[in-house]
């Protein structure tokens, strides 16, 4: 893959939106602000930060005031951070949510059965109310899935009617799953570094998958894409994965930029 020039790295006229960043992790805790300078230099001027529990959500605030206008917000409980007292924590999320004006999305929620599907139910529970917030507060989804489709399918199928709006983030999956989860008007893939990779089967799954229905996303600290693979993923590496784009979808970086930039401001009101 072409390494992005530094005349199409910093091109003031192209401006990228990073959907999906936990720079507000531990990882970034020694150089948060440079990482920060470094994406908007790179021409990523927004960072959208999702919620997993609750120390993530202190330190995610905490960001978007010391770099407003940058940073923006969501706040959900992730399904791998299920605890016993779940529903206590969704109590005080909703609270939250409901009393602080300025997030964005309800994310990153979901169905995650990878490691452990022991708290199937819990995190099917959790995600449905999470769902429910999505729809009566009129705020889009950030939706993880992980071993899940069957389930996660189902749910979103018996939510029809809500007419949600959000983006599967980290897609992954096959060119069915793909068509399938965009029969769901108003949703995006999320894609990230993992398109980037030799083996990875996106550039299939993507070839009917239309440019106006992507978002670009690091998922940093994670999934860095190539050349910086096995490195700690940033927000800066956003133009190596829309020139991935580009390449596969035959346009130009600036296009991409654009449809995908446009793409995230409608989403989450930007």
């Amino acid at each position: 893959m072409t390494v992005p020039t530094e005349s199409v790295r910093k091109k003031p006229m192209i401006e990228f939106v990073d959907t999906h960043t936990h720079i507000f992790e531990p990882e970034f805790a020694e150089d948060r602000a440079a990482a920060v300078e470094r994406a908007v230099d790179a021409g990523v001027k927004t960072l959208c930060l999702p919620c997993i529990n609750e120390s993530s959500l202190e330190r995610m605030d905490e960001m978007c005031r010391e770099f407003p206008g940058i940073c923006h917000a969501m706040i959900g409980l992730h399904p791998t951070e299920l605890g016993d007292d779940y529903l206590s924590v969704l109590d005080m999320f909703y609270r939250r949510l409901k009393s602080v004006p300025g997030y964005i999305a309800v994310g990153e929620v979901g169905i995650d059965l990878y490691w452990d599907d022991s708290r199937k139910d819990e995190q099917i529970d959790a995600f449905c109310r999470q769902i429910d917030w999505a729809h009566e507060m009129n705020l889009p989804l950030v939706i993880h899935s992980r071993n899940a489709f069957d389930e996660l399918y189902a749910i979103m199928e018996s939510n029809r009617s809500k007419n949600l709006r959000g983006v599967f983030h980290c897609f992954s999956g096959t060119e069915e799953e793909a068509e399938k989860l965009l029969s769901f008007n108003g949703f995006y893939l999320g894609i990230g570094g993992v398109v980037t990779y030799k083996k990875s089967t996106l550039p299939e799954a993507l070839s009917a998958v239309p440019l106006e229905r992507i978002l670009l996303e690091t998922d940093s600290p994670y999934l860095a894409p190539v050349p910086k693979r096995g490195k700690r993923n940033e927000s800066s590496y956003i133009p190596f994965i829309a020139e991935k784009i580009a390449e596969l979808y035959g346009c130009t970086v600036e296009h991409v930029a654009a449809v995908t930039t446009d793409n995230a401001r409608r989403l989450f009101g930007l």
